[in-house]
């Protein structure tokens, strides 16, 4: 294929460059045709991602119920192929695309921000010791299973180093050359990590299932059940008696939520690169903010301290709450365990409600100006908040209705109603306050009275009066010195450059308290669902409502959108602790 631009762009080599060199205020423009041929390659990538994640969709779910014809390791091989032809494609990226002449001439400062590639790296890290645990787990009992089941983890490992590379070190790009490859290839690379989010999300909430009528029913009816509905065949088939197996299985169940979040932040950063794909950036309106990380400067410890408390008791409630509702039988030790867990998320969501109300207030007051310019990656991020949210939107208008239409109320209903309505208004107040935050431009140094500040606070004492009868107002005396290019000092900028930094820091600090607060809580609030502290399958009135098919299902469809919400409102309450 060569560097050659044999896409929307070959007629464009030397005069759109010449033309960006010399003009970077204006970006070049582009023919109409060569436009309508961008947008006719941006629509059929969008259409090879759809067609395939429709495909792995419906594998997916398939796959899950052993009366379907369709068995685990077709939808392994499925995914096995997906992810082999995303690697080679990312190597072609890596060692072709990107080193051909003008490939990249510009680069997206907005996208693919350290504390995102942080994480990143820090789910595929945990993603890696659980294709090490599924490595180990299969290979127990290898000879009654396909060898897709092995090879399958042992690709994802490869599949996961590699896209982590790869986004590290070009999540920026804005790439000029091979761009219809390109688009389909990053669009692929969105797709398997949808379908490889899908599976993963399919095996959690089966195992899920499966614990829990294990702990309800008599081991003749589970296995019953076990061949009526979901698959196991290969559980039933292949024993996993010894106790490394047992470790093995149960370490990579547990390691399951960070793998689907590494997919999910994948997917984010995926999507920014596709939309950068053939962009131009005008330097001089996209502002290269370079902000530094300083979490223990410029605070009050105030929202850190209660974050750690809220974290730490937070903690305390999952592991007792795990303890007494999966090891325990009576149903008083439930109601207690229930009881304790809708008290600490109504103080929790109660704090993060007020808090979030109170910066949005703040903001009213904030002098900045707000950020116009076009950035895909917050355009992405508000996106991702407003639709993930949607699930525990769901999940909470579901038990809502519930918790009314039913009788009698007890105490946990009441707690459950209360947890439920202040579940919709703390995801309402904080998108609003992290939206908010998003658009708010970067604070910026007054650089007009740095000198003058410096000079002043060298003194000892400073007499505003004396100084205001050295520095007439009139502008004869200072029209020599104003056009040798020396500004106009007036006494009144004194007084601003004394009193303007205290004026502006205490906004800052209280955003910044209220943001590292609203952290530390959503990640509370993400561990415990994403652990196994869920009471919608806990408590009976949701399940005696709608019943024990149709909550389930509603559950599992929604519950993974909310726990990616959290997650991902921990990143962007990060960028607006750092904006702040």
């Amino acid at each position: 294929m060569g560097c050659g631009r044999k896409d929307d762009k070959a007629s464009l080599a030397s005069s759109q460059i010449a033309s960006f060199s010399h003009q970077p205020h204006q970006p070049p423009s582009t023919p109409a045709s060569k436009e309508v041929w961008k947008k006719g390659g941006r629509m059929f990538s969008i259409l090879l991602a759809v067609h395939l994640a429709l495909l792995a969709c419906t594998l997916v779910s398939s796959g899950a119920f052993e009366k379907i014809a369709v068995h685990d390791y077709d939808v392994f091989f499925l995914l096995t192929v997906m992810m082999l032809i995303v690697i080679i494609w990312i190597i072609f990226y890596l060692f072709g695309t990107s080193r051909c002449p003008d490939a990249i001439l510009c680069k997206d400062s907005h996208a693919g921000p350290i504390w995102l590639r942080g994480g990143l790296i820090l789910f595929a890290i945990f993603s890696l010791v659980m294709d090490v645990f599924k490595i180990g787990y299969y290979s127990s009992f290898y000879s009654c299973l396909s060898a897709i089941k092995i090879i399958y983890p042992i690709v994802q490992a490869i599949f996961v180093v590699v896209q982590t590379y790869f986004l590290w070190i070009s999540a920026k790009d804005c790439v000029h050359v091979h761009l219809n490859v390109t688009r389909c290839g990053l669009m692929l690379t969105l797709t398997t990590n949808l379908a490889v989010w899908m599976s993963a999300v399919t095996d959690e909430s089966v195992h899920k299932a499966h614990s829990k009528l294990k702990k309800n029913v008599t081991e003749e009816i589970f296995r019953w059940l076990m061949k009526a509905g979901m698959r196991s065949s290969s559980a039933e088939e292949c024993n996993c008696n010894s106790q490394i197996c047992q470790i093995f299985k149960n370490g990579y169940f547990w390691l399951y939520p960070f793998n689907i979040e590494y997919s999910l932040f994948a997917s984010a950063m995926v999507y920014v690169m596709w939309k950068n794909v053939g962009r131009f950036i005008d330097h001089h309106s996209h502002h290269i903010h370079r902000l530094k990380f300083r979490l223990f400067r410029r605070t009050f410890f105030v929202g850190i301290v209660l974050g750690l408390i809220i974290l730490v008791s937070g903690l305390g409630v999952l592991i007792l709450y795990e303890v007494q509702v999966n090891s325990s039988t009576e149903s008083s030790k439930k109601s207690q365990a229930l009881t304790m867990y809708y008290i600490f998320n109504i103080v929790c969501l109660g704090l993060m409600s007020l808090v979030c109300i109170g910066g949005s207030v703040i903001y009213r007051f904030d002098k900045r100006d707000m950020d116009r310019h076009k950035n895909p990656t917050r355009t992405l991020d508000v996106a991702l908040l407003m639709g993930a949210a949607l699930g525990q939107y769901a999940i909470s208008y579901y038990s809502i209705v519930a918790i009314v239409a039913s009788t009698p109320r007890d105490a946990i209903s009441a707690l459950n109603l209360t947890y439920a309505l202040l579940m919709i208004a703390q995801h309402t107040f904080q998108n609003i306050f992290i939206i908010e935050g998003l658009h708010r431009q970067p604070p910026k140094e007054d650089h007009k009275h740095d000198s003058h500040q410096k000079d002043l606070y060298g003194l000892t004492f400073v007499n505003i009066n004396a100084v205001s009868l050295r520095v007439p107002d009139s502008g004869s005396t200072l029209a020599p010195s104003t056009a040798s290019g020396a500004e106009a000092i007036h006494p009144s900028d004194f007084v601003r450059s004394l009193t303007a930094p205290k004026k502006m820091n205490w906004r800052r600090k209280f955003l910044r308290e209220i943001s590292m607060f609203l952290l530390l809580s959503n990640i509370i609030l993400w561990i415990m669902p994403a652990f196994g502290a869920r009471p919608q399958f806990d408590n009976d009135t949701e399940l005696n409502f709608y019943g024990d098919s149709m909550w389930p299902a509603i559950v599992d469809i929604c519950l993974p959108f909310g726990i990616f919400y959290r997650m991902h409102a921990v990143a962007s309450l990060l960028e607006v602790y750092i904006m702040s």
